[in-house]
């Protein structure tokens, strides 16, 4: 999967791609990277970022979605607000993929439901503007895999199948170092949600914490050997910035995973 902000202020490339036109050919150069999905975001979610509105949240990304409605990839709209995925769904995106696990909006589950779209469930405790104060968990791994299948179990009874859903433990939402190492650590527990798991840990700020110095543009190394790690715990998604990079890890991983 991978990542379009089209955003001022995201963490790791805000206001590269706000323009549509250069947002489209950052995405076409990800598709021949080896993207098999596209996810296109129009509000920042980092730690203490401001909330935008639906509108000027559409503003931003319907241009781009319908420009890159014919790409033959797999288009996801990372958006918490449900107006926003109903035109994004219009537009031609196939996935949603909600920080909030389609809690933000009362609407989003129904917006879903009605169509074949698949909507992936991320886990953040707090909101974005405070959610890295003073994260808090008793056993994180328990707990976040306790909320993912009380929504699985929510989408299900709202009318969307289980075949449609992926979970996100959420790396970096309202999480503190440890809690981070954690889920990656125990990423297979989250396979017993019966579903495929997406991780999404490209760049995050807990490489640095490891890793003094390496700021967001040095944190290539870190987010292949988390990626690495996943993909033998069996995550199926990954959620990143450098396509090409993790592409070619994955590939000599299973190359010397398979070889005889």
């Amino acid at each position: 999967m991978g990542i379009v902000n089209v955003t001022p202020d995201s963490f790791s490339d805000g206001g590269d791609f706000i323009d549509p036109g250069k947002a489209i050919t950052h995405a076409q150069k990800l598709i021949a990277d080896g993207a098999d999905i596209i996810d296109i975001g129009g509000e920042s979610t980092r730690p203490g970022a401001a909330p935008v509105s639906p509108q000027e949240e559409m503003d931003r990304v319907i241009p781009v979605i319908a420009g890159l409605r014919d790409c033959g990839k797999l288009i996801s709209i990372d958006t918490r607000h449900a107006t926003t995925m109903k035109e994004a769904i219009k537009a031609g995106a196939g996935m949603v993929n909600d920080v909030t696990a389609l809690m933000n909006d009362p609407d989003s589950v129904h917006i879903v439901s009605s169509t074949n779209t698949l909507v992936c469930l991320m886990h953040m405790q707090g909101q974005p503007q405070t959610m890295q104060d003073n994260p808090n968990y008793t056993n994180v791994v328990q707990e976040v895999s306790e909320f993912l299948l009380r929504r699985i179990e929510f989408c299900e009874t709202n009318g969307i199948d289980k075949g449609r859903i992926v979970v996100d433990p959420g790396i970096g939402f309202g999480k503190a170092l440890t809690h981070n190492l954690k889920i990656i650590r125990n990423v297979s527990e989250f396979k017993k949600c019966g579903v495929p798991v997406l991780v999404g840990a490209s760049r995050k700020r807990f490489i640095e914490a490891i890793c003094p110095g390496a700021g967001m543009r040095q944190r290539l190394g870190g987010s292949l050997a988390t990626a690495l790690w996943c993909l033998q715990q069996g995550a199926a998604l990954f959620r990143v910035h450098d396509v090409a990079e993790t592409k070619q890890a994955f590939n000599i991983y299973q190359a010397i995973r398979d070889s005889v």
